[in-house]
């Protein structure tokens, strides 16, 4: 039996596979609001009084972000550095999706609704111009556009308006980076037990809220929303594996036995509390197993684009009835036109975001190269690890540089 450090290679594993299928699921889970299937509802809570499908495979995606994005704060980047990877990961697709959005999508709706375009970039009530500037920051203020969406089965089955529904998620993604950057700061990713306990005090609290027991809003007045201890807590999970992988045996039969807890408790109760982390260690499990997917995702990572523009793309689908020609018929079209988005946004958008992570403006390469000394100081007391990392660093930046750094 080998465990979690030993079996993980990041170079060699089926995770983009895993994320590509999570994308879907929420896919498929949202057809239910969206589309009028499965009794207006999301699919899976026909079955599960605590999750849909979505809901499973958002935290799945948690799960997986906890574990790659602590193993990455592990490694030689600074917290400077750590941040920005993040924000050109998450924002740059944002911004995209939200102009797509109000600029595309919205209109072409507006005129098979309306007959014309008159009074859509007049509209005083929920303006496509604010649409971009109000969400840009991931929490979703302007939920519609124009006052759009009366007729949709999502109008008429939830009476809501909601133009990118999915995308509640992010917010709370991000600020679980930002727990992982403080953790690290503090040295708790390299004093492990530091972090393993502020891990398990999310789950413990996550916990708590469920069973009802106590007032998490006395830790911090952000766990007044539930959903912010509903999606740490898988994030949190995924911290735990990161941290303490040599200690978390990769084996098949424990594998099976946590395939069999996430079903049943999925299905007849305490999914939250239990089956939720046995689904966790399955996929987990699943990654490293089924090593030959490991180039799934060799023309792109296209799951993060296929997220955000899934919601979007159906609420648009539905202004034309695209329902109305079948179950099949919906998800084939909904499918390929999430696939051709994300390819596009991948290859003209966040790829090309992705190869600035190592970018340095001059100025702010001057200011950290004089403070430098007082930071290895500052920062060695929290981290014994920094001054080190930091030599490291210089020197892979001299041997690519061939000595010029």
């Amino acid at each position: 039996m080998t465990s979690l450090k030993e079996s993980f290679d990041p170079r060699n594993n089926a995770i983009g596979f895993l994320r590509w299928l999570l994308a879907f699921a929420v896919i498929f889970s949202h057809a239910g609001p969206l589309a009028g299937f499965y009794g207006g509802h999301d699919l899976g809570t026909q079955f599960s009084d605590e999750q849909s499908l979505g809901g499973v495979a958002v935290a799945g995606f948690f799960f997986l972000s906890g574990f790659l994005i602590t193993k990455s704060r592990q490694g030689r980047a600074s917290t400077g550095r750590y941040f920005w990877r993040r924000i050109m990961r998450i924002f740059p697709g944002w911004f995209l999706v939200l102009l797509v959005t109000a600029y595309a999508l919205a209109p072409l709706a507006w005129i098979r609704e309306r007959g014309s375009i008159d009074g859509f970039w007049t509209a005083t009530t929920d303006s496509p111009f604010t649409y971009f500037s109000n969400n840009m920051w991931l929490p979703l203020v302007q939920h519609n556009i124009a006052g759009m969406g009366t007729s949709l089965p999502f109008y008429q089955l939830h009476g809501g308006y909601e133009w990118n529904g999915s995308a509640w998620t992010l917010g709370f993604e991000f600020a679980a980076y930002i727990i992982v950057g403080v953790l690290g700061i503090a040295g708790g990713l390299v004093h492990r037990a530091i972090g393993g306990a502020v891990a398990a005090g999310i789950i413990g609290l996550a916990m708590m809220q469920w069973f009802g027991f106590g007032n998490v809003t006395q830790v911090t007045p952000a766990f007044g929303d539930y959903r912010f201890l509903l999606l740490l807590a898988p994030f949190a999970f995924g911290m735990i594996f990161a941290l303490f992988g040599e200690k978390i045996p990769i084996d098949n039969r424990l594998a099976v036995v946590c395939i069999a807890v996430a079903g049943w408790t999925y299905a007849k109760g305490g999914w939250l509390v239990v089956g939720q982390y046995a689904f966790c260690y399955a996929i987990i499990w699943f990654a490293i197993k089924a090593k030959k997917l490991n180039n799934w995702d060799k023309h792109g990572d296209f799951s993060y684009g296929i997220y955000i523009i899934a919601w979007p793309l159906m609420q648009f689908a539905a202004f034309f009835g695209l329902q109305s020609a079948g179950w099949l018929v919906y998800h084939l079209v909904i499918v390929a036109g999430c696939h051709a988005y994300a390819y596009l946004s991948w290859h003209l958008v966040e790829r090309p975001a992705l190869q600035l992570k190592d970018w340095t403006p001059k100025w702010l390469a001057v200011a950290l190269d004089r403070t430098q000394p007082l930071r290895l100081r500052v920062l060695g007391r929290f981290d014994p690890t920094y001054p080190g990392r930091v030599a490291a660093r210089t020197r892979a930046l001299s041997l690519k540089t061939g000595g010029a750094a």
